[in-house]
């Protein structure tokens, strides 16, 4: 029987109902389900505990992909994730906006219709000249929507070399291995 312990840090409270692990910190609160055969999650005050039943490669990669999973909910109530994004165009300057729970832009191309999209979770998306920065603590919700505001200007039937308008991904968060 194969066993991961990772330790909880400081400043972090952790729920574990069965499958259901929610994990709160500074940054807000982040929950995820982790189901697998053969797998189980087990929590003591200052650990969580991944047990493996069966040793067979699938599980043993899967505990890997379980531990990952943690310690990027770990790093996301704590430091958080941040995406970066650059605005650029050469032919109709777009305006972009976030309101409530969508990002907004305006004239792009010289489209008269805004192009909308959702912003996912706890995700904040702020606009600062020609840079918008993505930041939340859940890594899936903040990556989603950089990646949502990203595939919302792609530019079809046009040649690729002219029209470079857009808003594209720059920067993308690391968390260094435990």
């Amino acid at each position: 029987m194969e066993k991961i312990e990772l330790t909880i840090p400081e400043n972090i409270t952790i729920q574990l109902d069965r499958l259901d692990l929610s994990v709160e910190g500074p940054n807000g609160n982040v929950s995820k389900r982790f189901r697998y055969p053969g797998l189980s999650l087990h929590s003591t005050e200052d650990a969580i505990t991944i047990e493996c039943s069966s040793e067979t490669r699938k599980t043993s990669a899967m505990m890997g992909t379980f531990r990952s999973h943690i310690l990027n909910m770990f790093h996301g109530v704590t430091v958080g994730w941040t995406y970066e994004l650059d605005i650029l165009y050469a032919h109709f300057p777009m305006q972009v906006r976030a309101e409530q729970n969508s990002v907004i832009i305006e004239n792009f191309l010289g489209e008269r219709h805004p192009r909308k999209t959702k912003i996912h979770g706890e995700t904040t998306v702020s606009i600062d000249g020609e840079k918008v920065l993505v930041t939340g603590p859940d890594i899936e919700a903040v990556g989603q929507t950089a990646g949502s505001i990203e595939q919302l200007t792609i530019i079809k039937n046009k040649d690729p070399r002219v029209f470079q308008d857009g808003i594209y991904i720059t920067k993308k968060p690391v968390r260094g291995v435990a």
